[in-house]
């Protein structure tokens, strides 16, 4: 994301404990910690909130 060397293996999908998804090589990125803690754990905390709203459904397979 900034082009910082990568220090952290990242979901692009978060997996929620879905461990199918977890292990899935094409589901990973490689972020620095900045960008992971700072603009990934934003997205999750948005998603989580937004969730709780009522903005989001979660449907599952």
């Amino acid at each position: 994301m900034c082009g910082a060397d990568a220090t952290v293996v990242d979901h692009i999908k978060p997996h929620r404990g879905d461990q199918a998804l977890f292990w899935n090589w094409n589901n990973w990125q490689a972020l620095c910690t900045g960008c992971h803690s700072s603009v990934k754990q934003r997205q999750e905390v948005d998603f989580l909130r937004n969730r709780r709203l009522g903005i989001v459904k979660i449907t599952q397979p």
